[in-house]
């Protein structure tokens, strides 16, 4: 049986995003998109446009890809607004934290962490987040890493493993390294995609990170590190060395880091056949909260390095899943375009979780872009353009959102 299809007109503007089309065939005008269930069949010009089982006229609004949110912390309970009080304060903010929340999730029974990871997916979907990833990490035993784990594989696109965020109290950092390689990688293995590592002072050091990496590489799964965050250090080096699909936060980069970073890159792009290298992650919202030096996205980009911008919501030092302030920040605070900060928070995101095309993980369509055969996801902005969401900051913008062709908003 042939889908139900749906005509989307009169859209004023629509960002693509759409890679294989390079930047400057990116963005239509007086456009129209045709779903037909969960893939878009047609786009192009409204006034060629097929005809459709039901039409929607978006009466000149703005539209681009779902939000693609690539680094969540979503699973946990509790509550940090203490901390957060104290770091405005002028506390500096220290990785021991995370062990706040690990008390408070291991507290929590299933149905409240499942009814919480919901709620915030639900919030996210709100704000026009079409596609995410989120993470383990605040279990920290194996045990209550595979629940997380397992609980987030029912309701997140994608799942990483994040045993090594942090050595929990009480145990020696050499022996928890060896069971985050063993037991624990062997606990979660069934519900993840993905490992990755805080690799920083006051986490794991380069060594017992790179024990993770290999570990976890063996496994089969893919990976990620949490680098250079809180001051130059591995974590770039060693996201390049293991062939990491992305590095995120990269607040401290050296001139080494953006040339290993730019490196991986060599080969890939609009009609070649090379591999993509390692995404450079930018996490704004966190910056701030920590008040940290933004990442340098403009210096990545201009080396040629693939930018993604994502929440990191988390209790600690992002408590927000909203891409429109991400996105609004970039361009206001970071040195990027409008459609370099809406690229990087959608086809971004899809490149860093390896989604981009319709040969990635699982089978599944590609999303983050718009094109024929992609999966159908599109946010409608109650504003004329996608400039809008820096132009006015903070103002609720998001309109009508779709979801693998459902419409969620």
């Amino acid at each position: 049986m042939t889908p139900a299809s749906t005509l989307i007109t009169n859209i004023g503007e629509l960002s693509t995003q759409d890679y294989a089309q390079g930047p400057e065939a990116s963005v239509l005008r007086d456009a129209a998109v045709v779903f037909e269930g969960e893939r878009i069949s047609w786009i192009g010009a409204a006034a060629d446009a097929p005809a459709a089982d039901e039409t929607m006229d978006a009466g000149g609004r703005a539209g681009l890809p779902g939000w693609v949110d690539s680094h969540t912390h979503l699973v946990f309970a509790g509550d940090r607004s203490a901390e957060f009080e104290a770091r405005m304060a002028g506390e500096s903010y220290a990785a021991g934290g995370i062990a706040v929340t690990t008390a408070a999730t291991r507290a929590a029974s299933d149905y409240d962490l499942t009814r919480l990871l919901l709620a915030r997916v639900a919030e996210a979907a709100a704000g026009g987040t079409t596609y995410l990833e989120t993470k383990t990490g605040y279990g920290l035993n194996v045990q209550e890493e595979q629940r997380s784990a397992r609980i987030a594989s029912t309701v997140a696109d994608q799942v990483t493993f994040l045993g090594a965020h942090l050595v929990p109290d009480g145990m020696d950092a050499e022996e928890y390294t060896d069971l985050v390689c063993t037991a624990m990688l062997t606990a979660v293995r069934p519900y993840v995609q993905w490992a990755d590592v805080f690799c920083e002072q006051g986490a794991f050091t380069a060594e017992q990170s790179r024990r993770v990496l290999a570990a976890c590489r063996k496994a089969g799964l893919g990976l990620r590190v949490h680098g250079n965050q809180l001051g130059y250090g591995a974590g770039v080096a060693l996201a390049v060395e293991f062939g990491a699909a992305s590095v995120d936060h990269v607040n401290y980069l050296s001139d080494d880091d953006v040339a290993a970073l730019a490196g991986t890159w060599t080969g890939w792009g609009p009609g070649r056949s090379g591999t993509p290298g390692t995404v450079a992650t930018c996490l704004p919202a966190c910056d701030l909260s920590t008040r940290a030096p933004l990442a340098d996205a403009r210096r990545l980009l201009d080396a040629g390095v693939p930018v993604a911008l994502a929440s990191n919501c988390n209790p600690g030092t992002s408590y927000t899943s909203s891409m429109t302030f991400c996105v609004a920040t970039a361009v206001l605070q970071m040195g990027l375009t409008v459609q370099e900060a809406v690229r990087a928070a959608t086809f971004g995101g899809a490149l860093a979780l390896r989604v981009h095309t319709g040969e990635d993980r699982d089978g599944q369509r590609a999303v983050g872009s718009l094109a024929v055969g992609h999966r159908a996801d599109l946010q409608l902005l109650n504003a004329p353009s996608a400039a809008h969401l820096a132009y006015r900051p903070g103002m609720p913008l998001t309109g009508s959102v779709w979801r693998a062709g459902v419409r969620v908003r």
